[in-house]
């Protein structure tokens, strides 16, 4: 394959909040990564992620309404060679007088939402939840937790959820030359972020029981 290890150099994730009205210290994150394969754009993995993250930010901000806890969009670093930029935001949350209340990670491409995967303790609660996603494509909540970036929050006691998104062409573009922008539904990317802003919103203004 021709791989070799290049030198180090400082890279940095990159953050944004939409600062909650009743709990700010309560933090959501809600991210994608923004490194991708080097042999196509990275359309599906994992711009779409990072794109779900910012549309659903924008969605839940020009309604207006505040959320009771703060929403952070994360764009991590670094997922695909080392997870740098979950690893080092997972350190710093470890002294940081916020809590880190909830991630949400959309790392598995730009296809039309079917579900989110969550923390085993909390799937009963967010089960009750599913006939309000009922237009959006979601239809399930699994067992399962969140993808890399956020992974390491879940020692925190954070609550991990992961947008699962239809993976049947997933493969055909995964780490491929063929991962580009045009093979990106700008519809089905569309509903995944109403997906993700309405699992935030909820979380934000619902609340999750505490282990």
């Amino acid at each position: 394959l021709g791989c070799k290890n290049l030198p180090e150099v400082e890279s940095f994730s990159v953050m944004g909040d939409l600062r909650g009205s009743e709990h700010p210290g309560d933090i959501i994150v809600v991210g994608g990564h923004l490194d991708s394969w080097d042999v196509g754009q990275g359309a599906h993995d994992d711009g779409a992620g990072v794109v779900h993250a910012l549309e659903a930010a924008r969605l839940i901000q020009i309604t207006g309404r505040k959320p009771k806890r703060t929403i952070r969009v994360v764009a991590f670093m670094n997922e695909e060679n080392g997870l740098r930029g979950g690893i080092s935001y997972a350190e710093r949350a470890k002294t940081s007088p916020e809590r880190s209340y909830a991630a949400i990670e959309s790392d598995s491409g730009g296809f039309m939402p079917r579900g989110f995967s969550v923390t085993e303790s909390k799937l009963a609660l967010v089960q009750t939840w599913l006939p309000l996603f009922q237009g959006t494509g979601v239809e399930r909540f699994v067992a399962g937790g969140g993808g890399a970036d956020i992974g390491p929050l879940g020692p925190l006691g954070t609550t991990l959820f992961g947008l699962i998104p239809e993976d049947q062409r997933y493969f055909d573009y995964h780490h491929a030359a063929t991962d580009t922008i045009d093979k990106v539904n700008a519809r089905e990317l569309e509903f995944g972020a109403i997906a993700m802003a309405g699992l935030a919103w909820l979380i934000s203004e619902e609340g999750l029981p505490q282990s």
